[in-house]
C-alpha cells in the first residue's frame, strides 16, 4: 500500500511539473541597463567578412594567468594606444582576446572575450567612441608561441588591438 501511494505521488509530481507553464524571455523583457555587457555587444558593428591588420603603433597587452585584470603596465600601454587612436579618428579597431593553451576551449574563449572587453572599456573611458571598437575572442586557438612552457604561455595571454581594413 505504501509503495503504491508513493509511486502515485511521484507520478503526480511528474505530471504537474511537466505541465507547468514555461516562462519565455523575449528581447523586450530584458533591461539592457541590468547587463552592461549586453549593451556593449549590441552597439558593436559587425566585422563579418572584414579583415584586420597590425599597426605598429598599437601595442599588444599581456595578462596574468587566469586573469583579465588591467595592471599598471597594461594601463600605460593602453593610454599610448589611445593617443594613437585619437590622432587617427578614422581608424576602427578590433580587439582580439587570446589565452594560453591551458584550460578548456570554452573557458578560454570566455576569458579571451573578458580580456578584449576590459581593453575596450579602458579605451572608451579614455575617450574613444565605442562604435569604433569591436571585440572578439580567439581563446587558445592562435598562440604566438607554440611551445609548452611558462614563457610561451605568458606571450599568448594577450589582447591585440588591430586596425580594421576598409
Amino acid at each position: 500500500m505504501k509503495k503504491s501511494l508513493w509511486l502515485s505521488f511521484l507520478f503526480l509530481c511528474l505530471v504537474v511539473s511537466a505541465c507547468a507553464k514555461k516562462q519565455t524571455v523575449t528581447p523586450e523583457d530584458v533591461n539592457p541597463s541590468e547587463d552592461p555587457a549586453a549593451t556593449s555587444f549590441a552597439q558593436e558593428p559587425s566585422i563579418r567578412g572584414v579583415e584586420s591588420e597590425n599597426v605598429t603603433e598599437l601595442e599588444t597587452v599581456h595578462f596574468a594567468f587566469d586573469s583579465s585584470a588591467i595592471s599598471d603596465d597594461v594601463l600605460v600601454t593602453l593610454q599610448n594606444n589611445v593617443k594613437y587612436l585619437k590622432a587617427n579618428p578614422k581608424i576602427n579597431v578590433v580587439i582580439e582576446g587570446h589565452c594560453d593553451e591551458r584550460g578548456t576551449t570554452e573557458y578560454n574563449l570566455a576569458l579571451g572575450q573578458k580580456r578584449a572587453v576590459k581593453v575596450k572599456e579602458i579605451y572608451v573611458q579614455l575617450g574613444i567612441k565605442a562604435k569604433r571598437i569591436v571585440t572578439m575572442s580567439y581563446g587558445k586557438e592562435m598562440p604566438i608561441d607554440k611551445r609548452h612552457n611558462e614563457a610561451a604561455w605568458a606571450k599568448n595571454r594577450r589582447a591585440e588591438t588591430k586596425a580594421i581594413k576598409k
